[in-house]
């Protein structure tokens, strides 16, 4: 598993996100205080508390690209 911090600010944030996350085979967890939802789940994204930064939760050992696809959501 290969974990960062992301932040998502707008609702078109979020609709891009879940689009360019859809493109990877592999699970994607969002970790928010105690809550875990899928990262490629609309719904689940708008049940975390969007005005903190969240954790990025990927359940693969080569996760290079899907960071270089999101970069713009991570918090540097």
């Amino acid at each position: 598993m290969t974990t960062t911090t992301i932040s998502l600010k707008t609702f078109g944030d979020v609709q891009e996100f879940v689009n360019i996350l859809m493109k990877f085979a592999f699970d994607i967890d969002l970790v928010s205080g105690r809550y875990i939802v899928d990262a490629k789940s609309i719904m689940g994204i708008y049940s975390l508390d969007l005005t903190k930064p969240i954790e990025l939760q990927a359940h693969t050992d080569d996760a290079e690209k899907l960071f270089e696809a999101i970069d713009k959501y991570i918090e540097k």
